[in-house]
């Protein structure tokens, strides 16, 4: 699986912990950056992630800032993109089985490197329960399409 992973400059450490634990685990990470702790521009890297994710050149993507949520905000403005916020382990299961998230979001202030990467295990391993999680899904689609044509 490829996976893309990008973060500002307070998620920087935890960006390098989860890709380094998951290339270890045989995975192929697409590092969007940013590379130090220098102070960035969340909405620049989550873009960037999140642009690949809407039109197929990654499966799935892992942002991380320092709560999560500028990261969330900025990638569910993309067509096909569906992100969540896994501030919980019960909350990363959730957004993979009833969300089909292809993108979690972390914040690298709010929870430790060892909390971050077990919930990134949580929702690469927990599939999609479909059904009416799928009819769910479908309609978001439909308003993108919506939202995207002019029409309400």
């Amino acid at each position: 699986m490829r996976i893309g992973i990008a973060s500002d400059h307070a998620g920087y450490r935890h960006k390098e912990y989860i890709k380094k634990a998951l290339e270890e685990r045989g995975y192929e990470v697409v590092d969007y950056g940013t590379y130090s702790e220098e102070s960035v521009d969340y909405p620049d890297y989550a873009s960037r992630l999140a642009s690949d994710v809407s039109r197929g050149a990654l499966e799935r993507g892992i942002l991380i800032c320092g709560t999560g949520v500028g990261m969330s905000i900025v990638a569910n403005k993309y067509p096909n993109v569906r992100a969540g916020l896994a501030y919980s382990d019960e909350v990363a299961e959730l957004i993979a089985r009833h969300n089909n998230a292809n993108i979690i979001c972390l914040g690298g202030r709010t929870m430790t490197k060892e909390e971050a990467l077990r919930r990134v295990e949580i929702w690469l391993s927990t599939g999609f329960d479909g059904g009416r999680h799928k009819r769910r899904i479908d309609k978001i689609s439909r308003l993108e399409g919506e939202i995207c044509r002019g029409s309400k």
